[in-house]
């Protein structure tokens, strides 16, 4: 079976090359255009899919085949692109960029699964006919990454553009689909893990505003089209096959709610992580740990990651909050914890020498250092129990975080996982637990292990129907009934 979809990715030879810039105004520029665009992004970056997502004006999802299973990476990509009219996927660092020297789980290999041409945004600084080697190279390392353009970025002055051009198009045989001048001024601000993001951007459509100008003015958007409408039929051979008792489970009667803190300090969520949840037949609950006098009344919470460093204060002023959550832990909620998510359980968050109290849920100061961490890939063993993973069970997930656990070895607190890889809480542990509460460094993503859902929604059940405890029921709709969770 296959399905016609116009698609393409856009890639460059490293980081900061200024993908994301012309990426999101390529995808604002095709929306404004009256185009329903479905945007990506490889790899499990959250603050680059923010911007893709405001340019898109809907969700952008996360395609990484290192944290999903090849099935449910393709079956999600071919299920969100049918209601529109194209995909594109900004990939990651260099494009064959990986976890090893052959380039495992790099945008090239994303991009041949998904069978995206792919345009090329190259650098220009400080070269001119190297340029056209380095394309070469890449259209040699692997000749099946079907390289359909180049954007020359950061280009000094029309001699140089022009030297550039005609060494590529002459070495390469390749169009060129623009030529884009180092731009005076940062159109969308960096800090320590990348971008600002936008919740936190008070200009952020002025800056996809100026991005769409940007692609306006220096790059021909209708080649770029037009590449898109070359991509090939889309075998769905692999996202087909029959899956639906996969995840099946007896509905409740009633649905649980699940919250998840959804505001400026904690917004780290991939969207397939949230529908799984609602799929299953939750309620979800949307929670401000900012504004919000209490913490509603839920069944479980999912506090995911986000930048709790830059909200300290603010979450430390919400006493009312942190205390009403505190004394759900106490009373048995279900709580799962990533990343800003564990930061916020602790008990106080150290930065620069100033201390701000967060929930006490662990009784751990955090302390914000300046340099990473945990950055990665991670490899989870749980070789404890705990209330959401049997032991045996391996995770795959990613970390990028700025602090640290500095009271972990004299608190003795219990840790699900041993470490296979990455970083965790100390190098070798991660994984904090205590009652329902679990709290990793490690993001995951529930298309690598639905079993988080499933853990997460039965917990809800069980503690919604705790006996003596009031529940505010929301019943099915019968003639509406969720589907199962099926990947």
């Amino acid at each position: 079976m296959y399905m016609d979809c116009p698609r393409i990715a856009f890639s460059a030879l490293r980081g900061n090359s200024g993908k994301t810039l012309l990426t999101v105004g390529v995808v604002a520029k095709l929306h404004r255009d009256g185009k329903a665009v479905s945007p990506f992004k490889k790899g499990p970056d959250y603050i680059d899919a923010a911007w893709l997502a405001l340019a898109a004006d809907r969700s952008c999802y996360n395609l990484d085949a290192f944290l999903m299973e090849r099935e449910a990476l393709i079956s999600s990509f071919t299920t969100h692109v049918r209601q529109s009219d194209c995909a594109i996927m900004e990939g990651n660092r260099g494009l064959f960029d990986g976890m090893d020297a052959h380039g495992s789980y790099s945008t090239a290999e994303l991009a041949k699964m998904l069978q995206m041409p792919v345009v090329l945004i190259v650098d220009c600084s400080m070269a001119t006919r190297t340029v056209a080697a380095m394309v070469l190279g890449c259209q040699h390392l692997d000749p099946e990454v079907a390289i359909k353009g180049v954007i020359l970025n950061r280009v000094r002055g029309n001699r140089h553009e022009s030297i550039v051009r005609r060494a590529v198009e002459e070495n390469c045989g390749v169009s060129i689909l623009g030529a884009v001048p180092r731009i005076k001024g940062s159109v969308f601000p960096e800090r320590h893990m990348g971008l600002v993001p936008p919740q936190e951007h008070p200009g952020a459509r002025k800056a996809v505003d100026k991005a769409v100008g940007i692609v306006e003015e220096f790059i021909d958007v209708k080649e770029v089209w037009k590449i898109a409408l070359e991509a090939p039929p889309l075998d769905l051979i692999d996202s087909t096959e029959d899956r639906s008792q996969e995840g099946m489970q007896l509905m409740p009667r009633k649905r649980p709610r699940i919250g998840f803190i959804r505001d400026s300090a904690f917004w780290f969520y991939y969207p397939d992580n949230l529908e799984a949840l609602e799929r299953l037949g939750a309620e979800m609950v949307e929670c401000n740990a900012l504004l919000q006098d209490e913490l509603p009344r839920l069944d479980a919470l999912y506090i995911g990651g986000g930048f709790p460093e830059t909200h300290a204060e603010a979450l430390a002023a919400n006493s009312g909050f942190r205390r009403s959550l505190n004394e759900a832990v106490e009373d048995g909620l279900p709580v799962y914890a990533e990343c800003g998510g564990l930061m916020y359980l602790g008990r106080n968050l150290l930065i620069d020498g100033s201390t701000f109290p967060m929930t006490g849920v662990f009784p751990l100061t955090i302390e914000l250092k300046r340099s990473p961490q945990g950055h990665g890939y991670t490899i989870l063993e749980v070789d404890k129990p705990n209330p959401y993973f049997k032991v045996g069970e391996a995770i795959c997930g990613h970390e990028f975080h700025y602090s640290r656990i500095v009271d972990l070895a004299e608190k003795e607190m219990p840790l699900a996982f041993k470490v296979r890889r990455g970083c965790g809480v100390d190098g070798r542990r991660d994984g904090l637990y205590y009652r329902n509460v679990l709290a990793t460094y490690s993001h995951l993503h529930v298309l690598g292990k639905k079993e988080w859902a499933e853990g997460l929604f039965d917990l809800a059940i069980s503690y919604g129907h705790k006996p003596g405890r009031k529940r505010e029921d929301v019943p099915f709709n019968e003639g509406n009934l969720p589907a199962a969770l099926n990947f």
